[in-house]
C-alpha cells in the first residue's frame, strides 16, 4: 500500500513538472535584451590606446563608433600624444573613476527596455522611485556622512537644478515683502551667484559675499539665505555657516570619503549631495537635497515640478544600479571609497611634491584628520588644488599658468582675487599627467 502511494506521489509530481514545463515553454523565449547587451559589449572592445573611449552614441565613422580621444591624445585609436597641447585642468569632470567602473562592468551595467516607466509617474510621490530614495538612505548610513532620518528627500537634475529651488523655497518661507539676500563666502562656486542674478526673482537677490554681512544690523533686518559649501569648491575646506539666524544651504557635493575624512554624519537643516562627485557620473545629472522643515520640502516639490516635472526615470534607474553596486562592496576589496581616496591622495601627493620645489607656488594647506568611515588618521585627498602664484610680478596667476601650457580655473571666478587659480585633480589620469608635466617645466 505504502509503495502504491509513492508511486502516485511520483506520478503527480511528474505531471506536474510536465505542465508547468510545457507552460513556460509556450512563451517566447526571454532574448530580447541580447542583441542590446551585444552591442554594449562589442563597443567596450573597440580599441582605443588607454587613451579614449569609444560609446555607443558616438559618432560612426567606417560604419562603426569611433574613438573619443582623452585631452591631448588624437588618431583613430587615440594613440598619438600632442606634447605641444593646453594640460587641461580646468573643469570638474570625475573622470578619475572610469577605472573603477570599468572593473565593476558586470555589477553597474543596466539594460533599459523600450517600455521602462514610459509614464510620467512612478512608484513613490513626486516622481521619485520608492527603491532608489531607499538605496540613498543606505548610503548615507553606510558611509555615516549624514543624518537622513526625519528628512524629506527631492530629486534633481545634478545639484546644479537644486540649487536655485531651494533658493526659492527659502526665500518665500520667510513670508515678506522684500526679497531674501543671498550670500555666500569667498572663495564660492561661481553658480550661487549666476544662477541667483541669471533668474532675477522677485524673491531673492544675491548680495556678495558674508563677511560683508556679520556684525551688521542690515543681517539681523533682512533675510539672509547663505551658501555654505563643505568641503568648499574650490580649497577643499571644512567650513560653517557665519551667519547666526540665516536660512543656510549646506552643499556638501564632496562630502564623501573620496575627497575628505568623515568626522560625522552632516545634520543641517537644508543639505545638497551629487552623484557626480560621488560615483563620478556627472553626464546622468542626478543629485538629491535632504530637507528637515516640511514647508521648506513642499516649496522646493513644487518648483520642480513647475520646472521638469521630477528628475528622468531612466536617470533613477541606473542611479539605482550604480548604488547597489557600491553598497554591494562597502568595507570590501571593490570598495568605491577606498579605490577614489587612494587616487586622490597619490594625486594631492604627487602636486604639492611639484609645487614644494620652487617658491613661486603653493597650495592650500591641509592636515591629516580622523576618519570613522576608514577607522584611521587619513591624508589630504582633495578634489582641487587651489594654486597662488607667490611671486608680486605674476599678479595674474591664470595667465601665468596658460603661457606655461595648463588651464585652470582663474580665482577670480570664485570671486577670489587674480593670484589664485583651481586646478582640477580629478579628471582622467592622462589630464593629471600632463597637469604634472607642465607644473614641473614651470617650477623648474
Amino acid at each position: 500500500m505504502a509503495e502504491s502511494q509513492l508511486i502516485q506521489k511520483i506520478g503527480f509530481v511528474l505531471l506536474l513538472w510536465f505542465f508547468s514545463y510545457n507552460l513556460v515553454s509556450a512563451k517566447p523565449e526571454l532574448g530580447w535584451s541580447r542583441k542590446a547587451a551585444a552591442e554594449a559589449e562589442a563597443i567596450a572592445l573597440i580599441y582605443c590606446s588607454g587613451h579614449g573611449q569609444a560609446y555607443i552614441d558616438g559618432n560612426i565613422v567606417d560604419g562603426r563608433p569611433s574613438c573619443e580621444c582623452n585631452t591631448c591624445y588624437g588618431a583613430p585609436d587615440c594613440s598619438i600624444f600632442f606634447s605641444n597641447c593646453t594640460a587641461n585642468a580646468e573643469s570638474g569632470d570625475p573622470l578619475f573613476l572610469e577605472p573603477y567602473w570599468e572593473e565593476h562592468a558586470a555589477s553597474s551595467a543596466v539594460v533599459v527596455a523600450g517600455w521602462h516607466r514610459m509614464s510620467y509617474s512612478t512608484t513613490g510621490e513626486n516622481y521619485i522611485t520608492i527603491e532608489l530614495e531607499r538605496h540613498i538612505r543606505m548610503l548615507h548610513f553606510a558611509v555615516g556622512n549624514a543624518v537622513t532620518d526625519g528628512r524629506f528627500i527631492v530629486f534633481g537634475a545634478g545639484s546644479t537644478q537644486l540649487l536655485y529651488a531651494l533658493v526659492h523655497a527659502l526665500a518665500i518661507s520667510h513670508n515678506s515683502s522684500l526679497p531674501a539676500s543671498v550670500v555666500a563666502s569667498v572663495p564660492y562656486y561661481a553658480p550661487y551667484r549666476g544662477q541667483t542674478e541669471f533668474f532675477d526673482s522677485k524673491v531673492a537677490e544675491w548680495r556678495g559675499v558674508t563677511s560683508e554681512w556679520v556684525n551688521s544690523s542690515k543681517a539681523s533686518s533682512n533675510k539672509v539665505i547663505e551658501f555654505v559649501t563643505s568641503p568648499n569648491n574650490p580649497d577643499g575646506l571644512i567650513t560653517q555657516s557665519v551667519l547666526n539666524g540665516s536660512s543656510s544651504i549646506h552643499d556638501h557635493a564632496y562630502y564623501w570619503p573620496h575627497f575628505t575624512a568623515i568626522t560625522a554624519p552632516a545634520d543641517e537643516d537644508v543639505m545638497i549631495f551629487t552623484t557626480s562627485k560621488l560615483t563620478g557620473h556627472a553626464g546622468s545629472r542626478f543629485g538629491w537635497a535632504l530637507i528637515k522643515d516640511e514647508s521648506v520640502y513642499n516649496a522646493t516639490v513644487t518648483y520642480m515640478e513647475m520646472n521638469t516635472m521630477g528628475a528622468s526615470r531612466d536617470t533613477q534607474l541606473r542611479m539605482l544600479k550604480l548604488y547597489k553596486a557600491m553598497l554591494a562592496e562597502i568595507q570590501r576589496e571593490g570598495d568605491i571609497f577606498a579605490f577614489g581616496y587612494k587616487t586622490m591622495r597619490e594625486r594631492w601627493s604627487k602636486l604639492n611634491q611639484v609645487v614644494s620645489r620652487s617658491k613661486r607656488f603653493s597650495l592650500q594647506k591641509m592636515t591629516s584628520q580622523y576618519c570613522n568611515y576608514f577607522n584611521t588618521t587619513r591624508d589630504p585627498s582633495p578634489a582641487y588644488g587651489w594654486l597662488k602664484c607667490e611671486r608680486e610680478v605674476d599678479r595674474d596667476c591664470d595667465a601665468v599658468l596658460r603661457a606655461g601650457g595648463i588651464s585652470g580655473r582663474s580665482g577670480t571666478i570664485f570671486s577670489g582675487d587674480q593670484k589664485h587659480v583651481r586646478l582640477s585633480l580629478i579628471k582622467s589620469q592622462d589630464d593629471f599627467d600632463q597637469l604634472l608635466t607642465k607644473m614641473a617645466a614651470l617650477v623648474s
